[in-house]
């Protein structure tokens, strides 16, 4: 029987590896989709439409708004990113996970939302690390990079509301972590209930 799936919503501030762990995550387990959201921003050299961002018009974007068609929305240095309620609830309904690598502020909004969401955050293992990472990146100017690290740590005051944590400092130590911790997750009574009932109906029959 299948049980419905888990929404894992992954945060982290800029240069701590998020990406990178989600990709990896993606690779290695079973039954797991990410969830590809919808923004307001201009598609970046390389990247593909319905895989990398719904690329959308800001009048598009208010539009769902407006039809409640996001899970949760936000606005992110100047550009707009909201997940699809339909996408994440076909996802589940399916009986696979649904990773969802967003920011902090809509992690609380998801979780707002649905009470049995898990949230985990990843952590730079100290400010000098995340500040090398950043420039290593070459993506950032030296202005812009001091202003993610700005706001890095205002995002991890609010990580604090989080399920999990996990430091990424040596990154295979991360990925096996995060996975140890979603699969633990389908391992909870409330996703196991079904099974468990489904059991003890056979017993009586």
């Amino acid at each position: 029987m299948a049980t419905r799936g888990n929404i894992i919503v992954v945060s982290a501030p800029s240069g701590s590896g998020k990406t990178t762990i989600c990709r990896a995550l993606l690779s290695r387990m079973e039954k797991i989709v990410l969830s590809v959201s919808y923004t307001t921003r201009e598609k970046r050299l390389g990247e593909a439409n319905k895989e990398d961002y719904y690329y959308v018009e800001k009048h598009e974007f208010d539009y769902m708004i407006k039809c409640n068609e996001f899970l949760e929305y936000a606005n992110v240095y100047g550009n707009w990113y909201g997940t699809s309620r339909s996408i994440v609830e076909g996802v589940l309904s399916g009986g696979e996970d649904v990773l969802l690598e967003i920011d902090v502020q809509g992690g609380n909004a998801v979780k707002a939302a649905v009470p049995d969401a898990v949230l985990i955050g990843i952590l730079p293992p100290d400010r000098d690390t995340l500040r090398q990472r950043l420039f290593a990146r070459g993506r950032d100017s030296k202005e812009d990079i001091e202003r993610r690290l700005d706001k890095a740590w205002k995002e991890i005051a609010e990580l604090q509301k989080y399920d999990y944590f996990v430091v990424n400092n040596d990154l295979e130590t991360a990925i096996r972590q995060m996975e140890c911790i979603m699969r633990a997750q389908r391992s909870r009574w409330v996703r196991m209930k079904g099974v468990v009932d489904l059991i003890l109906r056979e017993k009586g029959e």
